[in-house]
């Protein structure tokens, strides 16, 4: 019986006057946010392209120079970088750690215009290099990105509640209810299969339009780790619009107009979609506001000016301990001047210490608090998991950072001891420098921070959907 009232209220569907307008204007809607996820990813790999080119001719011209400085004899003027020199190697000859885009990136931007996704890693200190130049326009920045997953956060709901607020309502008001429950039929089982003929609708759009982005993304399909992230996204949508279905459910369940369902769904979908993310960020931000910019940028700069001044002082007591590296003869020295740069840098970076350790901890324990009451939103749950599983959460930057932090030491660690010894490098030392691969995430890591999500979406619904068909049992069939 089920069956047979799903392929009814299909061509019931299939004929009315709202299933299409509404299928395509969804299909619309989320192909436009495909496009534009492509459209992104294809801009950050661009942009890598260019970093990678960047890097190779620079490296390419600096090794050239270190062959012909070994053929031609040594610089003569101390005033002059010698482009075998430990220092300036260290510095010119930095190589890039990148972040690509993620297998199912385009499917939701999320924080990747937000965060850096490239880094010149030098031997000077962290704070130096992380604030590099950002490409991407401030606007788009401060405006966000239409995609996939901003459509399935605020848009499938209101598709979902559109075809199914009046899922009973209508047939009481037009008076075939009674007449349908007159068969052997039961009320519940007519509403499950109603929802399930919508659901197939919607939910096969999200999902195969989905699967097109990651084709078309060229995302490595032969990968079984795309195709688990890709499995538990459209499991995602499934246990999304399962809650909106089940709130449909139990909002027409108690029996009123369809007018007054529709108002009250709406209602509703603002409160969870748009009201409570906003008083969850106000509430965030009061409990654990940031420390002040201006003040990390005054005491960048006064940090600045006291590391140069202590950095000299550090110098002279540096050349009394090594005495054999002091340069004969007076003037500036350029050797000298890459050990001055790269204690002053190490100098700020610890007068800078708490202050970024402030930030860092605040970070934390807002991020920590947002975890805790995404549960009171299923917007909040859905693109937060959403977004990692695209790679595009705060989870993937993270691993990213610590990445960038080994990298980090691994370059000053082959170059500061050859710095501080004043060494000039040959080219094939220049060659065994550090390299910086990227390393994905395990996708089990993946996987164990969408299952509470999971869990968060389907007990409301499964309550949701009780509470409805319970309320059924007094539902009025003639109006």
């Amino acid at each position: 019986m089920f069956l047979t009232v799903v392929r009814h209220e299909w061509r019931q569907m299939s004929a009315g006057k709202i299933l299409w307008p509404v299928a395509v204007l969804f299909a619309l809607l989320v192909g436009y946010g495909v496009w534009n996820g492509l459209h992104w990813v294809h801009f950050q790999q661009q942009t890598l392209e260019a970093v990678a080119q960047e890097e190779t001719g620079r490296i390419a011209k600096m090794r050239a120079g270190v062959v012909e400085a070994w053929a031609t004899g040594a610089i003569t003027d101390p005033s002059e970088p010698d482009p075998r020199s430990a220092g300036f190697l260290g510095t010119r000859a930095a190589r890039n750690a990148t972040l690509p885009p993620g297998s199912l990136a385009a499917l939701a931007i999320g924080q990747s215009d937000l965060y850096p996704y490239y880094f010149r890693v030098t031997m000077a200190n962290k704070v130096s290099f992380t604030n590099n130049d950002e490409l991407e326009n401030p606007t788009n920045q401060m405006a966000g990105h239409f995609d996939l997953a901003f459509v399935v956060v605020y848009l499938y709901p209101l598709f979902i509640l559109a075809l199914s607020y009046n899922l009973l309502s209508a047939e009481r008001d037009e008076g075939t209810l009674a007449m349908l429950m007159s068969q052997p039929l039961a009320l519940g089982t007519l509403v499950l299969a109603k929802i399930a003929a919508r659901g197939a609708v919607v939910v096969a759009l999200a999902a195969g339009f989905s699967l097109l982005a990651v084709l078309l993304s060229d995302a490595g399909l032969s990968e079984a780790q795309v195709w688990l992230r890709l499995a538990l996204w459209i499991t995602l949508l499934v246990a999304y619009g399962g809650f909106w279905f089940a709130l449909a459910i139990a909002v027409g369940a108690l029996g009123k107009s369809s007018a007054t369902n529709a108002l009250a769904l709406v209602g509703l979908w603002l409160v969870m979609a748009l009201v409570i993310p906003a008083l969850v960020n106000v509430a965030v931000t009061a409990a654990d506001p940031m420390p002040s910019r201006l003040e990390l940028i005054a005491a960048a700069r006064q940090a600045t000016l006291e590391a140069d001044k202590e950095s000299k002082a550090r110098l002279g007591q540096y050349h009394k301990d090594h005495p054999e590296l002091v340069p004969k003869g007076s003037g500036y020295n350029v050797a000298d001047s890459y050990v001055k740069y790269v204690l002053s840098l190490d100098t700020e970076e610890k007068r800078l210490a708490p202050i970024l350790d402030r930030f860092d901890e605040q970070l934390a324990r807002q991020q920590a608090s947002v975890a805790q009451l995404r549960f009171l939103s299923p917007a909040l749950l859905a693109a937060e998991a959403l977004n990692d599983l695209a790679g595009t959460g705060v989870e993937r930057f993270r691993h990213f950072g610590r990445q960038v932090d080994g990298h980090h030491r691994a370059w000053r660690g082959y170059f500061l001891p050859r710095l501080f010894a004043k060494a000039n490098l040959s080219a094939a030392e220049l060659d065994r420098a550090p390299r910086y691969t990227f390393f994905e995430e395990d996708t089990a890591a993946v996987a164990a921070r969408t299952f509470p999500v999971l869990a968060g979406l389907v007990l409301p619904t499964l309550l949701l959907g009780a509470f409805g068909l319970v309320g059924l049992r007094r539902f009025p069939l003639i109006a």
